[in-house]
């Protein structure tokens, strides 16, 4: 599995508006929204499965990267979004560090083997110390595209 398997292209926000961390997510799933990866009607409940898991525990992991994540019956398939926040949100990171790159991951109830494959790809890449930092820096949709993809082919 690569990360532009799952992560719509037009859901890649370079310049994250939100300040907080459900703000965060609304925008995120709004974005998935505008790319027709989820019905309208599932916004609301999209949003709302993601923050009762971040309410379980932070998806904030520290080094300024955060994976908010939920399985929601309105979803088909797997999705997922990134956003960069160049001024960082409070999301409660593990390391108490603001969050400046968010991986949104949402996948259908019935999809849990995809769900943890794409974590698990997501936290391999994460740890790409450079990755992070270019990700971080980047301003535009295209770079930050461009870098998901040199991840992806370093998987290969």
């Amino acid at each position: 599995m690569r990360l532009l398997d799952f992560i719509r292209p037009e859901a890649i926000l370079p310049d994250l508006a939100a300040d907080t961390a459900r703000a965060a997510v609304d925008e995120m799933v709004a974005a998935l929204v505008k790319a027709k990866a989820i019905p309208a009607s599932e916004r609301k409940g999209a949003v709302d499965a993601v923050m009762r898991r971040e309410r379980k525990g932070t998806t904030g992991f520290g080094n300024g990267v955060a994976i908010p994540h939920a399985k929601h019956d309105g979803v088909a398939g797997i999705v997922g979004a990134v956003a960069r926040s160049a001024r960082g949100i409070d999301f409660a990171a593990l390391d108490g560090q603001p969050v400046h790159l968010l991986f949104l991951l949402l996948s259908n109830t019935e999809k849990p083997e995809e769900h943890l494959k794409a974590m698990e790809h997501i936290f391999r890449s994460i740890k790409n110390d450079h990755l992070r930092r270019f990700m971080c820096e980047a301003t535009s949709r295209e770079e930050l595209r461009d870098l998901l993809r040199e991840a992806d082919e370093e998987r290969e």
